[in-house]
């Protein structure tokens, strides 16, 4: 059970994070398979004593992790420690590979690691071993418990605003009954559980029957296309909306439902803001999906990560989670009215990138030519 207190808005600066952090300098040996280095420019050339922080992401099906948490992580860094050394690694969804780059992590002098775990469970016995080199974790977008912080989103609330949102727009359709189908994130994922418990929340007593529900194995669009390919031959008459967790399981649903001829295409959910849901909204395949302001969370975390290397501490804005001071920022409904608001005024994407070649003219027709 997480035990967090007050709300902090999603562009609010970690401002009550201490930072105090001598230049680093360190070894550019990267950190396990599938791994690279940036060392922040500046650095001076002694031996020893420079800081190490390793940045362990959990996949790369979902574009987010590689085109916007790395590098704006990478870029909080630099601008509190031009010196320190960011080492990456990304685990392809493969808990055993992460186990291998965190222990590399350790071995090459990591001071600090960063951590999203692809098995957040399992993730407790790395946190452990961390410890007992006295190298602090941070748990970064899932909750591992034992970690020394954790920042992320108010994941419930992703699942209540996701749900929210298809019960209205089914219902300004007129319809007041009907099926739904449920795509789950990973069952290995610690943030699905909140996202289904706050989707429920809303879904039960919405007077719309849940007639299948699916947990989406490492989220992947593929066995969400196939999950619901297999289920349009009993729901497809009756079905009024989509509940899928992430954009990644969206565009795989959207898939079946059109393959599977599902005209015209049922409310679909989604999150993470990924360009290809963005241009979806466009296109009216998708509903809606959460915009995580990566870059507040990002920079929470380096922040913190410079703080903890060296020796200071990282103070939780929103309390604690199981006794991890802890973050939460404030998630974002997007639907097509609201994409100049939101992602294109944070200037996470230019409408020249939401606007090209078959978008343009529903871009001009949604009135963001």
């Amino acid at each position: 059970m997480h035990r967090s207190t007050s709300r902090v808005a999603a562009g609010l600066a970690p401002g009550l994070i201490v930072v105090m952090l001598a230049a680093c300098t360190g070894s550019n040996a990267p950190v396990g398979s599938g791994s690279s280095t940036t060392t922040g420019a500046g650095g001076g050339g002694g031996g020893g004593g420079g800081k190490k922080v390793a940045l362990l992401l959990p996949e790369s099906k979902t574009t987010r992790y590689d085109a916007l948490d790395r590098p704006l992580f990478e870029a909080a860094v630099k601008s509190r420690c031009a010196d320190c050394q960011v080492t990456y690694s990304n685990a392809g969804q493969d808990a055993s590979k992460q186990q291998e780059q965190f222990q590399a992590a350790l071995a090459q002098g990591a001071n600090v690691i960063v951590l999203d775990p692809v098995d957040g469970k399992a993730a407790e016995s790395l946190v452990d071993s961390a410890r007992r080199r006295q190298v602090p974790v941070i748990a970064y977008d899932r909750f591992i418990a034992g970690a020394n912080y954790y920042v992320s989103y108010r994941n419930e609330e992703v699942g209540k605003l996701q749900a929210q949102t298809l019960v209205d727009r089914i219902e300004e359709s007129g319809k007041t009954s009907g099926k739904l189908l449920v795509v789950n994130g990973s069952p290995t994922d610690p943030n699905t559980t909140q996202l289904k418990k706050g989707a429920h929340s809303v879904l039960d007593g919405s007077g719309f029957t849940i007639a299948a529900e699916y947990d989406t194995p490492a989220w992947s669009p593929d066995k969400a296309r196939d999950w619901v390919e297999s289920q349009l031959g009993s729901v497809k008459s009756d079905l009024v909306g989509v509940y899928a967790a992430n954009d990644g399981t969206a565009g795989g649903a959207i898939t079946a439902l059109e393959g599977g001829g599902v005209k015209p295409l049922p409310p679909v959910t989604g999150q993470d803001a990924e360009l290809a849901a963005i241009q979806r909204l466009v296109a009216g395949q998708q509903t809606m999906t959460v915009y995580k302001a990566i870059k507040p969370q990002a920079r929470d975390a380096a922040w913190a990560a410079i703080a903890l290397a060296g020796g200071q501490k990282a103070t939780g804005m929103s309390g604690d989670t199981e006794g991890v001071p802890t973050t939460l920022l404030n998630p974002v409904v997007v639907t097509v009215e609201s994409i100049k608001d939101t992602v294109v005024a944070d200037g996470v994407y230019k409408l020249s990138d939401i606007c090209t070649g078959d978008f343009a003219a529903a871009c001009t027709k949604a009135g963001l030519g």
